[in-house]
């Protein structure tokens, strides 16, 4: 017969849970593989208390003991938690009510665009409530090359992947202009296109990065230049960039909430 579940008002289940969760997170990149002592010094936990912990870790998966003498390391249950983190991690799901509270704030279109090899397409579009208003519509897009979206994209791409798409540009493509635009990218972490696409036109896009460090497509705000001064690209490019931070935190980009700046995808 299932034993019931009852909520204790001492609260010892979930300070044990809490406990179970520091052990856990103690594990790191850099410190995969830990002693008792160790992991006593990052959780700070009675030595009793800590085994008996990690005892349940390790009868439920989560943890592993090994070699002499003994450490203990992260097991199969943490991956099997993890695939189905990702298995849920949709970027247009996660991408939604970001992008609706970027359309509302800037008025302008905006668009969510994701990589795929080394091509990027539309996958959601909000068209800009003035009369005067531009759209690209979902599906498949320029050149990497060419444009705030794509080049948003590219200069986070590995160096390799960068040459190729570069080599492949079309002949209309100044390919060393590129490579200049693609530095200032990543410096600023943001780019402003002018005329790039459309004629008369302003986009301004900024990358978003997935839970494994990797750029995987850039959100972007355009439409006609003549609503765009130099005051409000500032702020649109705030909001565009901020957007784009969000949407990386949402998908498990961990630099994103830290505040440090992402790698260049392997």
């Amino acid at each position: 017969m299932p034993r019931a579940v009852t909520n204790k008002s001492d609260g010892s289940s979930v300070r044990a849970v809490d406990r179970a969760i520091a052990i856990l997170q103690a594990f790191t990149a850099s410190k995969p593989s830990m002693s008792v002592i160790e992991i006593q010094e990052k959780v700070g936990l009675s030595r009793p208390t800590l085994y008996r912990l990690l005892d349940t870790l390790a009868a439920q998966g989560f943890v592993r003991a090994h070699g002499t003498p003994q450490r203990f390391s992260l097991d199969y249950a943490v991956g099997r938690l993890a695939e189905n983190w990702l298995a849920g991690l949709d970027p247009v799901t996660a991408a939604r009510p970001i992008m609706e509270r970027l359309h509302e704030r800037t008025g302008e279109t905006v668009a969510l665009a994701v990589l795929r090899g080394h091509q990027h397409l539309y996958v959601m579009e909000l068209i800009g409530a003035h009369v005067l208003s531009m759209s690209r519509g979902i599906g498949p897009l320029d050149h990497l090359t060419r444009g705030a979206s794509g080049k948003a994209i590219l200069a986070f791409m590995s160096e390799k992947d960068i040459e190729i798409v570069v080599r492949s540009a079309p002949k209309d493509v100044d390919k060393k202009q590129v490579l200049s635009d693609l530095a200032v990218i990543r410096r600023d972490r943001f780019w402003v296109a002018r005329s790039e696409v459309f004629s008369a036109s302003v986009g301004i896009a900024a990358p978003y990065f997935d839970h494994a460090d990797r750029v995987a497509g850039s959100i972007i705000a355009f439409g006609p230049e003549v609503r765009f001064d130099e005051q409000r690209i500032a702020t649109i490019t705030r909001l565009v960039v901020a957007s784009a931070a969000e949407l990386s935190s949402a998908l498990g980009h961990v630099s994103s909430r830290s505040g440090t700046s992402p790698k260049r995808s392997p």
